[in-house]
């Protein structure tokens, strides 16, 4: 095993030995005894060896989920659950250091921006998902029946959870994306097996250590972590009640296949996106400038928002790209974990190709690179942020996710044909808007077909708002009270008095 950098010192501890899954409250090995390493993606080097969870496991897992859900958890009063998944947020923050350590060693990711970000949002929503534990109700009707003239009923609805739901998470923001599925799963009273990706798997199972912490009973939170087969087993599996997936369009149909071939279980889907970042000719150039850049090059890129397609309008055109291209060419890429990194490697060898992949097939068709284009030589997955002119429409990095610190600015005079280009994409998750006209604004926003639309601002979530996406972006919302229904049954009860 590769010696953790010293820096590491909040995270050396629980990187030691291997890291078993959590299976009914207990660290369990894999059934066939399996294990595959995770690698720091800043120096290509192991981090440690985790359990490779298999369908056994999963049994083992959906079997102590099933026993859960009509244990003690259900037996647990909403003020008790509320206060359970309350104190899972304080225990979050109570170990920052340490989880921003795991997801930067793990992901790659600025350590500063998971200690900013990704671990407080985490935090939040459970602190917001824990109020609405009490607040789950129903609701009375007084039935109207033509057929039963002079009949007396009392009628109501009741909310239930709608059981034990596999949770499958990808590695982009992997404490806060288990943070997203998990919370509203717990305030609603489900029971979950929880997939992080084999990239990722770290915080997952430190989440599930803190769980327990917090006095979340045994066989409520499940961790299994492995490859695609853990997850598949989960979407097909026929006594799970339902799966959340986040990830890719493609692996997404694949889950929703799965979950039909069986039980037909509920499914929820956050998946890709190419989103329209949009600088209108009157926007406070600095502002769009800076927000551009946030907007492609935060998290490496690596993120399912990402305003990759940049539309400015003619007037500003070589403005707006002349800063974003400084801004890029100014951001400190490094390794996650030194203190002055902006923006880390990428996750993997894998992404590392995917992305410098997308660089040559828009060289190949005759793009041009303002700033960046190329990797950066060296130990780990690094490339450079880039911003790429003179393309076309139809063209590959135009049209599909790259998932990378890589935008496509692209010019426009009508507004009216910039929103047909807005919403020319299979994907609808999030938009941006630069303009000091707020009118022009919000008749604009309301005609982008997508989930999120930022206005002279982008990358803000919050606990209260649904986040998710129109077309292929996705089916359901994550966040907000919207998320609460994917998490329950509705059951009607009529009595005739």
């Amino acid at each position: 095993m590769a010696t953790v950098s010293v820096t590491a010192t909040h995270a050396r501890e629980f990187l030691s030995g291997t890291k078993q899954l959590i299976i009914d409250g207990e660290h369990v090995d894999a059934a066939d005894g399996a294990t595959f390493e995770t690698i720091d993606p800043g120096t290509g080097e192991v981090l440690t060896s985790v359990a490779h969870g298999k369908k056994e496991d999963v049994d083992r897992a959906v079997r102590a989920a099933r026993k859960a859900l009509d244990g003690p958890w259900k037996t647990m009063t909403p003020s008790e659950r509320g206060r359970v998944i309350h104190r899972l947020g304080d225990l979050i923050m109570e170990n920052l250091d340490q989880l921003a350590e795991l997801d930067s060693l793990d992901n790659g990711k600025a350590m500063a921006v998971a200690a900013a970000a990704d671990v407080p949002l985490a935090a939040d929503n459970f602190w917001y998902m824990s109020g609405w534990a009490t607040k789950l109700r129903g609701s009375t009707v007084r039935p109207s029946l033509p057929y039963l003239p002079g009949g007396e009923f009392h009628a109501y609805t009741t909310k239930e959870p709608v059981g034990v739901v596999a949770q499958i998470i990808p590695w982009n923001f992997p404490l806060l994306m288990a943070a997203w599925k998990v919370g509203p799963a717990l305030a609603t009273g489900c029971t979950i097996i929880l997939k992080p990706a084999e990239q990722t798997p770290l915080s997952a199972i430190r989440l599930g250590e803190l769980a327990l912490e917090a006095g979340i009973p045994p066989g409520v939170l499940n961790v299994i972590t492995g490859y695609g087969d853990a997850g598949a087993a989960l979407a097909e599996h026929d006594d799970v009640d339902k799966v959340a997936f986040t990830g890719s369009t493609e692996v997404g149909k694949l889950i929703a296949q799965a979950a039909g071939k069986t039980n037909l279980k509920r499914v929820s889907l956050e998946l890709g996106g190419k989103s329209p970042n949009i600088v209108l000719g009157d926007a406070d150039v600095p502002a769009a400038i800076a927000g551009a850049a946030n907007g492609i090059f935060f998290n490496q890129g690596e993120v399912c928002t990402a305003g990759s397609r940049l539309y400015i309008q003619n007037d500003l055109f070589d403005e707006v790209v002349a800063g974003v291209s400084d801004a890029a060419n100014n951001i400190k890429v490094g390794h996650g974990l030194q203190p002055d990194t902006e923006m880390g490697p990428l996750v993997s060898s894998e992404q590392f190709d995917r992305v410098t992949g997308y660089l040559k097939i828009g060289s190949d068709a005759g793009s041009r690179a303002v700033a960046g284009g190329n990797a950066i030589d060296g130990p780990g997955y690094f490339v450079q942020p880039t911003v790429l002119v003179d393309t076309t429409d139809d063209a590959r990095i135009v049209r599909e996710e790259i998932f990378g610190p890589v935008v496509v600015a692209m010019p426009f005079q009508d507004v009216d044909e910039l929103a047909a280009k807005a919403n020319d994409s299979v994907y609808g998750l999030a938009a941006g808007i630069w303009t000091k006209d707020l009118s022009n604004a919000h008749k604009l926003a309301a005609r982008i077909k997508a989930g999120t639309v930022h206005v002279n601002t982008y990358h803000i979530y919050d606990a209260a708002l649904p986040f998710g996406g129109y077309k292929q972006s996705g089916w359901g919302r994550e966040m907000g009270e919207e998320v609460l229904s994917a998490y329950q049954e509705t059951k009607s009860v009529i009595v005739q008095l």
